[in-house]
C-alpha cells in the first residue's frame, strides 16, 4: 500500500456530531481570508528574515539592509508591506526610521513557527 492509499478512509463513513463540532470551530470566511493573506505575506523569505531580525532588536532601515546584504529601497518596500499588515511598527528619529515588531503576537507567531520547523 502506498502513502496515498493509507491517507484516506477505506469506506465512506461520516460522523455528523464530529462534523458539527468541527464546523463550529471554523473562523468566519473573512477571518480565514485575512489569515491566508497574513501567511502569504510572511511566506516570503526576505520578509521572514526581517521579522526574525526584529524579534529582539529595534533596527533602522540601514541596519536591516546591511544585515541582509540588500539595498535600502528593497528593504523599505518589504517593510511597507509588513507595516500594512501591522506586523512591524516604526518611529522616526531625526533622519532615521527605526523598526520593531508591532506587538507580542508577531513575536509569538515567529517563535512558534521557528519552533515548529526546527522540531525533530
Amino acid at each position: 500500500m502506498d502513502r496515498e492509499e493509507c491517507a484516506t478512509c477505506e469506506q465512506l463513513c461520516e460522523h455528523p456530531h464530529i462534523i458539527c463540532s468541527a464546523k463550529q470551530q471554523l473562523p468566519n470566511d473573512a477571518a480565514i481570508r485575512d489569515l491566508s493573506e497574513l501567511f502569504k505575506l510572511v511566506g516570503d523569505p526576505t520578509r521572514l528574515k526581517i521579522l526574525t531580525l526584529l524579534q529582539s532588536h529595534e533596527l533602522c532601515v540601514c541596519d536591516i539592509a546591511a544585515a541582509l546584504s540588500m539595498g535600502q529601497s528593497a528593504i523599505s518596500h518589504q517593510l511597507r508591506l509588513l507595516r500594512g499588515a501591522r506586523l512591524v511598527k516604526f518611529r522616526k528619529e531625526g533622519k532615521s526610521a527605526w523598526y520593531a515588531l508591532d506587538d507580542e503576537h508577531v513575536l509569538r507567531l515567529i517563535l512558534h513557527g521557528l519552533d515548529h520547523v526546527q522540531h525533530d
